[in-house]
């Protein structure tokens, strides 16, 4: 007997959690499927973004200079921060609920169109239901976020016509391998061949080269074939479609976006023959991109700083951005992260930009207890009396604010959990 399909977004969304034993199960062969019985098609140019860390600014940063040329364009992301909507937009807007609600029900039809139904996880199902509000839009583009790695992830079911590889560091290792080289070979996997794959790490494990060489995609690397020069207040592009001066800084603030905007123009420059931006519309979309989470800073008094960093080789950056901001007199960490992170590699990156720790669980299965990151700050040599826990995150935000003066800083992260809890508490 079938199942009642839900009514509204949020049952659905409760529905895809049942759909699959595993919450992560990696492998094209069920999506394929799937997609080839709902007989879409995306079309316009696709842009597939995968990375360790820098996907999403870059997708955001690509997407914004399509739209500031006018272009209409298709983005999707994951995780989302408040609403699952933010994963799918068309034209820079989220796709409302009664939008997701039509495709959830068109890929539930071709899920059940076989006996038994082909198992989808929530990822994939949402995935698939992307490609379906796109195929129906009419796009000229569309810009695409690897969830995770990138061979087997359901993303990578399109063929892109771009392939852009931010950065290969250690993060999913039980999934990806266990070292730098295992996890780019991994992430290389979105290349294909005859096409351009853009690599935005400046020292790319020999694995993302020996694939690229392997399928015959054309590798463009930063550092080599392209790259970024800050000059004073602005900065210079170099590489595909030539050099571009006088580019403002991008709105997504740390050193490290230098990286990421030259990657995004590096691989718009790759479809200037059917999707030309001319220097206004890159300018404009430097200026005016936009994502939440990523080195973001509050407007007011303390200074908040919310950040997503949830590996080493984020904090690392996060950190880095921190020590470029002015003084404070005291920095507080509003601080949660998933178990099965690298909570020690974290703490040790971002630990000599903090004076306090305030610290909660996350919620959900994976989220590290209060109680194993006291042990691991303490075990990192923060004193216990830098240390103070909370039931959650909401409340040790608040309680961060209320000790803190006009001078302080208040820097949340961890992981995107984290940040999405203290935004929630602000409203």
């Amino acid at each position: 007997m079938s199942r009642a399909r839900p009514a509204d977004l949020e049952g659905w969304l409760a529905y895809l959690e049942t759909l699959h034993p595993r919450v992560i199960a990696m492998g094209l062969a069920r999506v394929g499927e799937v997609l080839a019985r709902m007989g879409i098609a995306l079309d316009g140019p696709v842009i597939t973004v995968a990375g360790t860390n820098g996907k999403g600014s870059t997708v955001a940063m690509i997407e914004a200079m399509l739209r500031c040329a006018g272009y209409r364009t298709g983005r999707y992301m994951s995780p989302h921060l408040s609403r699952y909507n933010e994963r799918v937009a068309i034209g820079g807007v989220p796709v409302d609920d009664a939008t997701l609600v039509d495709v959830f029900h068109a890929v539930e039809d071709a899920r059940v169109a076989v006996d038994p139904p082909t198992p989808l996880t929530y990822f994939e199902f949402g995935t698939l239901a992307a490609f379906a509000v796109f195929a129906r839009a009419k796009l000229d583009a569309v810009v695409l976020e690897v969830g995770l790695g990138g061979r087997l992830d359901a993303v990578n079911v399109v063929d892109p016509h771009v392939a852009v590889l931010t950065s290969v560091d250690l993060d999913h290792q039980d999934l990806l391998g266990p070292t730098r080289e295992d996890i780019g070979r991994e992430k290389a996997h979105v290349f294909r061949a005859g096409r351009a794959a853009v690599c935005g790490d400046p020292d790319p494990p020999a694995s993302v080269i020996e694939h690229a060489r392997a399928i015959g995609a054309h590798l463009c690397r930063i550092g080599i074939d392209y790259g970024a020069a800050a000059e004073g207040t602005q900065w210079r592009y170099f590489g595909p479609g030539g050099a571009r001066y006088g580019l403002p800084m991008p709105a997504l603030r740390g050193g490290y976006q230098l990286g990421n905007a030259a990657t995004a123009i590096a691989a718009l420059a790759f479809l200037r023959d059917v999707l030309a931006v001319p220097a206004g519309a890159v300018r404009d979309g430097l200026a005016r991109v936009e994502l939440p989470g990523r080195f973001q800073v509050l407007p007011g008094r303390p200074t908040v700083v919310l950040d997503v960093a949830h590996n080493p080789h984020a904090a690392r950056a996060f950190a880095e951005a921190l020590g470029t901001m002015g003084y404070h007199p005291r920095t507080t960490a509003v601080f949660g992260m998933l178990a099965d992170k690298d909570v020690d590699g974290v703490i040790a990156a971002v630990g000599s930009r903090i004076d306090r720790w305030y610290v909660a669980t996350l919620p959900g299965p994976r989220g590290a207890s209060v109680d194993a990151l006291q042990a691991r700050l303490g075990a990192a040599g923060v004193a216990a009396q830098a240390i103070r826990a909370f039931p959650d995150i909401a409340t040790a935000y608040r309680a961060a604010v209320d000790a803190a003066t006009e001078t302080d800083r208040i820097v949340v992260f961890g992981s995107f959990l984290t940040v999405a809890a203290a935004m929630a508490a602000r409203r």
